[in-house]
């Protein structure tokens, strides 16, 4: 049953090839009465090919599979290796950037490093190639299987992303590797030009091979148009075209043999928000040579495309890129003081591919719009954002910056708005209709294909300020998720019919194609008769023998039938034969195949193991990377915060230790001069009493021993002075500078003197040791109403007060104890305590009267020693009156002091 299955189905396709050929054979036979192949369908209704149904428009892809945009960075090499840099390359997949010290960000006190993560990092040494694989060669794969895909370079003016997708003519960029990657794949797949026809509306219209001919002649035969005889935009030297470009030889698979392809390729500039298209040429008429602008419209499936823009029909790279060098010549590029070529505007190439089913035959295309598939890649190089500041622009120049930071603006709050629906579930409406650009890739962001992005740095330590708005407009774009566009189903046709019209078409030629007919045209096959036709039965001799001649007719017309019986037989034996082993090597085949599938199974499943096996592995990493970024930030914040805490302590602790040297310099003052006041106090003391003894002495007629004495008396007091002075100080700092310290201004002196100031109305704080004793004069100082006497002050004590006083006792050699107040200001030092200026110094001295130099040892008395006694008396009682003094700290000479004899002497 199944040979005579497979019997019906070759002898019906014989049937229908031997009817073919037929046909071919009654076209070349008869050329006046040419019918075409369309009207003899028509004629011939069963022969008819069937029509594709209508394929119903794309509509978004409105699945839950997402992928994020995949943004690569692209790293400058330095035109001198001793420029400083701010980005260091630190992994596959990170760059650091740092801020240098002249930066806008180092003056605002931000010194931390930043680490940046992209999809893959080229550094400085990659090549051409390398971007190409890894960031297009996926893209044009999609391309050819009817997914569109965006590649779009971003980043600061001078930072290579021209190079990037034009590249030289000996290393292509991505933008020639694309194109000789397209027509190395096609091969002779291609339609012949004109089957497919733009039809102004974003869409083709399929036309028969026959029509496509009239319209090649037509074209062809037009006359060309003239150029201007003025004078050229370029001169003869800057002719790209002339230029030999080394090609990408690289081929991807997965083209369907049965479909046929035509690329189409198209040029435009977003130039000040304004569309132009650059393949337009101007007539020679046109009084302006300003491109006229073009409108952006959105066709039936919702897609946005340029009107009336001009879109041509390619057939070899060559051909391709040369489209693109006439769009380059009318590019809006300027010089600027950071690049000497830099582009004014947006540019936009798109690669248009076109595919469509052969009929059922395999011969000619499907004559049905709806069943052509469209796909496209859109190659932007956007204008690099600038700071007018740097590059020193004006004019034109100003107002295309201008331009193009408001565009790149509005691409990067489109990214965040899409990044804020699709993160937190935000409902904004994305204002795509803000920017041309943004406008015109709308659908790309909506689901409609693949986009990718190049973020191309230079590293120079002057761009950095730049430099982070892009590393973070990249970061952003990273985040949003674009919907994962599906292939197209194909109309489902037997596969392999073009490979079996051209095997059918050898077999045509093999078998009697005449010489003098050319190998395009194909002999018939032969025609299989049993011999002349019948011979007249009409007798018009009576000796004419009719039935014999037709009974010799028929045996040889027998004889042939028998002889093509046999022949029949023979070649269905034949044909069964090959059948039975066709069938099993067929089985045969099919038992590898289920083979083949079992290891194919097998091998996927082990594939999507490793694949899981590598997601949970990178899954995982990346957790750990977060975690660990995490800790090394805050560790780094830490390490941050102890920083400034240890500056600010320094600081405070500078600030301290300089008031504490200036305290303590006031306070070694001080001391010097108090020390020097009391030696200066005891050397008057000494003096007078020196005096004294003269007196007496010189009352007693010995005037010589009076001067010895005193003489005597002087030296030693001034010894004792010198020595004091000359004493080192051993609380005082020593001064390591060459220069003399400064001289301390002394404490201001009142202009009416004042035996105390003790007499305010502020509270004293009496600093009164345990052992001091009391002096039961009436000499105390007045004015103290408001005093508080303490054995030890405190801190406490000297909290809310503004005034201090100490008092200090001292016996000297004679017995007589000497009584000092020391008094002082309480001010609030710096640090919130309270430090004590002394500014005055009262003295008391108590004196015994057995040690006054008027006591007599005799008890008896005459009267010249009562007169003598009573003189003496009065002289004690003035100098006892005269015997005190008072000293302030500040002037030269002391004032005199009382002193009063105590009632009871106290050793």
């Amino acid at each position: 049953m199944k040979l005579t299955r497979i019997y019906k189905k070759f002898m019906v396709f014989f049937v229908v090839t031997a009817v073919g050929g037929l046909l071919y054979a009654w076209q070349l036979h008869h050329p006046e009465g040419d019918t075409p192949i369309s009207e003899v369908h028509r004629q011939f209704p069963k022969a008819r090919r069937g029509k594709t149904p209508k394929k119903t428009p794309r509509r978004l892809n409105q699945s839950k599979a997402r992928d994020p945009v995949e943004v690569y960075s692209r790293v400058r090499p330095l035109e001198s290796p001793d420029v400083p840099l701010c980005l260091k390359i630190t992994g596959p997949s990170t760059v650091q950037l740092s801020p240098p010290e002249n930066s806008q960000a180092f003056r605002n006190g931000q010194y931390k490093e930043s680490t940046h993560t992209f999809k893959t990092v080229f550094g400085p040494d990659s090549s051409q190639k390398a971007l190409f694989d890894t960031i297009a060669l996926p893209l044009v794969e999609d391309l050819l299987l009817g997914r569109n895909g965006l590649i779009f370079m971003y980043g600061i003016t001078s930072s290579g992303k021209t190079h990037t997708m034009q590249g030289t003519a000996q290393d292509s960029g991505i933008l020639p590797r694309c194109l000789d990657v397209l027509f190395n794949s096609l091969g002779e797949l291609q339609a012949k030009k004109y089957v497919f026809k733009p039809d102004r509306a974003n869409g083709l219209e399929v036309q028969t091979e026959a029509d496509a001919m009239m319209e090649r002649q037509k074209k062809e035969l037009l006359p060309i148009m003239q150029k201007p005889s003025g004078t050229p935009r370029r001169k003869d030297k800057d002719d790209y075209s002339r230029i030999i470009r080394v090609p990408d030889t690289t081929k991807v698979g997965g083209v369907v043999e049965d479909n046929v392809y035509s690329v189409f390729v198209s040029y435009v500039e977003i130039y000040n928000n304004y569309i132009y298209d650059l393949l337009e040429e101007l007539p020679v008429t046109t009084p302006t040579k300003s491109l006229p602008s073009k409108s952006l419209r959105e066709d039936s499936n919702h897609n946005m495309y340029v009107a009336n823009c001009n879109e041509v029909e390619v057939k070899t790279a060559d051909d391709a890129f040369a489209v693109f060098l006439r769009g380059q010549r009318q590019r809006k590029v300027a010089h600027t003081k950071l690049n000497t070529e830099s582009s004014r505007s947006h540019s936009v190439f798109n690669i248009r591919l076109a595919q469509a089913p052969l009929d059922a035959v395999g011969e000619e295309v499907i004559q049905d719009k709806g069943a052509i598939i469209l796909s496209q890649l859109a190659l932007v190089d956007l204008a690099g954002s600038e700071r007018t500041g740097r590059t020193k622009t004006s004019g034109d120049r100003l107002r295309e910056a201008g331009n193009i930071n408001a565009s790149l603006m509005t691409l990067r709050t489109c990214i965040e708005i899409l990044r804020d629906n699709q993160t937190n579930g935000a409902n904004k409406i994305v204002p795509y209709r803000d920017s041309k650009v943004t406008h015109l890739f709308k659908n790309y962001f909506d689901g409609e294909g693949k986009v990718r992005m190049v973020v191309c740095v230079n590293p120079k330590a002057a761009d950095y300020d730049e430099t982070t708005h892009v590393m973070r407009f990249a970061e952003v774009t990273q985040e949003v998720q674009v919907a994962r566009p599906t292939a197209p189903k194909i109309d489902n046709f037997t596969p392999g019919r073009r490979k079996a019209h051209q095997m059918y078409r050898k077999m045509l030629e093999q078998e009697g194609t005449p010489t003098s007919r050319p190998s395009s045209h194909p002999s018939p096959p032969a025609v299989i008769t049993l011999g002349p036709p019948f011979p007249s039965l009409q007798m018009r001799d009576p000796n004419e023998d009719v039935i014999a001649n037709l009974v010799t007719f028929l045996d040889q017309r027998e004889k042939r039938r028998n002889i093509l019986n046999s022949e029949r037989e023979r070649k269905e034996a034949e044909f069964r034969t090959r059948l039975e082993e066709s069938e099993l090597e067929m089985e045969a085949d099919k038992k590898k195949i289920q083979e083949q599938q079992k290891e194919i199974e097998k091998y996927r499943r082990r594939m999507r193991s490793l694949d899981s096996d590598k997601q949970n592995s990178s899954r995982n990493h990346d957790e750990a990377c977060k975690v660990m970024q995490s800790e090394l930030d805050n560790k780094e914040n830490k390490l941050q915060k102890e920083m400034l805490e240890k500056d600010k302590l320094r600081l405070a602790l500078r600030g301290v230790q300089q008031s504490e040297k200036e305290r303590w310099e006031k306070e070694m003052e001080k001391r010097i001069k108090a020390v020097r006041m009391e030696y200066e106090n005891k050397l008057w003391v000494k003096s007078a009493q020196l005096d004294q003894l003269k007196q007496i002495v010189c009352g007693s007629g010995r005037g010589d021993v009076t001067e010895g004495l005193t003489m005597a008396a002087d030296e030693i007091t001034m010894d004792e002075v010198e020595e004091t002075e000359s004493a080192p100080n051993p609380a005082a700092p020593l001064n390591r500078s060459q220069s003399p310290p400064p001289k301390r201004t002394a404490p201001p002196v009142r202009i009416k003197h004042r035996r105390s100031r003790s007499s305010s109305n502020s509270t004293w704080v009496d600093h009164k040791p345990a052992s001091t004793l009391d002096t039961e004069t009436i000499l105390q100082p007045i004015g103290l109403k408001k005093r508080k006497t303490v054995n030890t002050p405190s801190v406490k004590d000297l909290k809310n007060t503004d005034n201090y006083m100490v008092t200090h006792q001292e016996e000297d050699s004679r017995g007589e104890v000497e009584t000092k107040i020391y008094k002082a200001d309480v001010i609030p030092t710096r640090g919130g305590g309270r430090a004590v200026q002394f500014t005055d110094v009262e003295q008391l001295k108590t004196g015994s009267p057995s040690n006054s130099p008027t006591a007599t040892t005799s008890g008896r008395k005459r009267k010249s020693d009562e007169d003598r006694e009573g003189a003496r008396s009065k002289e004690d009682v003035e100098a006892r009156c005269s015997y005190g003094y008072e000293s302030k700290a500040g002037q030269s000479q002391s004032a005199v002091r009382h002193t009063v004899p105590s009632k009871k002497y106290k050793k």
